[in-house]
């Protein structure tokens, strides 16, 4: 769901299709380049981007998004020109699933994903039919799966990675149950289940930080190449447009890299 604009130009102005196409006039006030991207981390490190290139005079207008999915229904729809949220598993599924024709031009940050409670201190300390959340979007629910069966909690069957699911764990000699929930809420959820899997998008909002906090965290070491390191997205129409490899250079701004180092205590790395 939308839920907020930062506006930074004036409204409503409407352009022919064979403008927008071309690109004419992005980045100014009287066109903004309108960015999707999700709340929390990910808007954060965006408005520090938006900051960087308004120092050429180049415009953004951020528009937030509380789930996965919508911020790629809005770049289908050309309600937004680019998006900054999604990985390329997670981009590679939207694709298969809806037949979306995007690519990435950039990089932007890794969230790692790691493993919180608030009643144990310890994974081997989960109790038998200990209930465990992890996101329902299927690269990210695999994706946790994956993290906790390397931790030991259960095993998958050989070969498993993000694309698993609940049905490729193989031995589970502690019952656990896996509850899956909207990955935006399971920071909310934390106290009704016995462990959760968070992204450090959402972890860090509500006060996780996968180095002190967490069972069990993902690395956050090689960004540049990690699969989950998340993207400039754009249409493919738009991928050669200079408005796109601006936006992705923005990510590679010293100061933003900077920012995200000091600001998310490596819960969040720069991947540009």
């Amino acid at each position: 769901m939308l839920r907020r604009s930062l506006l930074v130009a004036a409204p409503g102005l409407v352009l022919a299709r064979g403008a927008l196409a071309q690109g004419a006039n992005f980045g100014t006030a009287s066109r903004p380049l309108r960015v999707g991207v999700t709340s929390g981390v990910h808007a954060q490190v965006l408005e520090r981007v938006r900051d960087v290139l308004a120092r050429d005079n180049f415009v953004v207008r951020i528009t937030e998004f509380s789930d996965f999915i919508q911020p790629n229904v809005a770049l289908q729809g050309g309600e937004i020109d680019a998006n900054t949220y999604q990985h390329q598993p997670f981009l590679d599924a939207q694709k298969a699933q809806r037949g979306y024709d995007f690519v990435p031009v950039g990089k932007t940050v890794l969230t790692a994903m790691a493993v919180f409670s608030r009643k144990v201190k310890a994974l081997s300390d989960l109790p038998n039919g200990a209930r465990v959340a992890i996101p329902n979007d299927p690269t990210n629910g695999g994706r946790a799966l994956v993290l906790l069966a390397e931790a030991g909690l259960f095993k998958l069957r050989a070969g498993a990675d993000f694309r698993a699911t609940v049905a490729d764990i193989t031995e589970n000699p502690k019952r656990i149950r896996i509850v899956e929930l909207e990955a935006a809420t399971i920071a909310r959820a934390i106290d009704d289940v016995d462990a959760a899997a968070i992204t450090g998008n959402y972890a860090v909002p509500a006060g996780l930080m996968p180095g002190r906090d967490s069972l069990v965290a993902e690395s956050a070491e090689g960004a540049r190449t990690n699969p989950y390191t998340c993207l400039v997205v754009v249409r493919r129409s738009d991928a050669s447009a200079p408005w796109a490899t601006k936006l992705a250079a923005g990510y590679a701004d010293p100061s933003v890299k900077e920012f995200v180092e000091r600001e998310f205590g490596g819960a969040v790395v720069s991947g540009a």
